[in-house]
């Protein structure tokens, strides 16, 4: 088995570096997004946001397939983010409206949305020609691949958990008491629905961005069980939060170490390991 100098001159080199880098960084969005997720009992919402972005992949790769752009494009318009990520922020913004104006519940509309993704991604997928390297494996983006990530998807991730940690902490005290009595914050002055709209919003874009890296199998299961293992242990919304920063960046290490150590797949090292936790959490006495 291999000793602590090799793990330690395993984090020397730069593929892991990165690895840990962007699943620290999303461990974070999704623990703090994940927060509200489970509270607003929006579980099912991370797997059909991350569905979407598989959808958004299928179009953006046809899309720039089809431009020519990438053989001669500027690298940042050969990545099918582009337009993975509005994709999805239109499908988290649908899908708010579509629960808002119409009688559907919450899972309803987001089961309708998730298939229609998935559809979208497999027609437009399989009109791209086989002979083309787009530069990544379908796979990937099902399963996932963070010891493959490169650097400008860190930087794209870098600045995705800027902006969604200073968004969330900017709304963190409104969106809380929305979560909590929707009613009578309405009744307080707070803008209920525009919180919730750019809830989904917001969850829609880290979605699409993290599950390029951890996967669209597993992304959903990143957003929810740290969050909810915190739930388990937390006493109020603010230790649930830490509680579940905690979990997520912990279990993304251990995974990712394990990952390597073991040979297994990465994504499902590190939900697995969440899931260790959550298992702890609750089988553990509630005080």
């Amino acid at each position: 088995m291999t000793d602590l100098a090799d793990l330690l001159e395993l984090l020397r080199y730069p593929f892991m570096q990165r690895a840990i880098a962007a699943g620290l960084l999303i461990a974070v969005m999704c623990a703090l997004l994940g927060v509200f997720v489970v509270q607003r009992r929006l579980s099912f919402l991370g797997d059909g946001l991350a569905h979407a972005s598989f959808g958004g992949m299928g179009i953006g790769t046809f899309v720039i397939v089809a431009s020519g752009l990438f053989e001669g494009g500027a690298a940042v318009f050969r990545n099918p983010l582009v337009i993975a990520v509005p994709f999805a922020l239109l499908t988290g913004l649908a899908i708010a409206w579509t629960r808002d104006r119409t009688q559907l519940s919450s899972d309803t509309a987001i089961g309708v949305f998730f298939a229609v993704s998935v559809a979208l991604g497999v027609l437009f997928f399989s009109a791209v020609p086989p002979d083309v390297n787009i530069g990544f494996n379908v796979m990937d983006i099902l399963f996932g691949s963070i010891l493959a990530v490169r650097q400008t998807e860190l930087t794209v991730i870098a600045v995705t958990a800027t902006f969604a940690v200073v968004a969330l902490g900017w709304s963190w005290s409104a969106l809380g008491y929305a979560t909590f009595d929707e009613e009578l914050a309405r009744t307080d002055g707070v803008p209920t629905k525009a919180l919730e709209y750019g809830l989904f919003g917001l969850a829609a874009v880290v979605v699409a961005v993290s599950a390029v890296v951890v996967g669209i199998i597993l992304m959903a299961a990143y957003l929810v069980i740290p969050a909810a293992a915190a739930r388990l242990w937390a006493r109020s919304l603010a230790s649930m939060t830490l509680f579940a920063v905690v979990i997520g960046t912990t279990t993304t290490v251990a995974g990712v170490l394990a990952s390597f150590l073991f040979d297994v797949p990465t994504g499902a090292a590190i939900i697995l390991s969440q899931a260790i936790v959550f298992l702890v959490a609750a089988l553990a006495p509630r005080r």
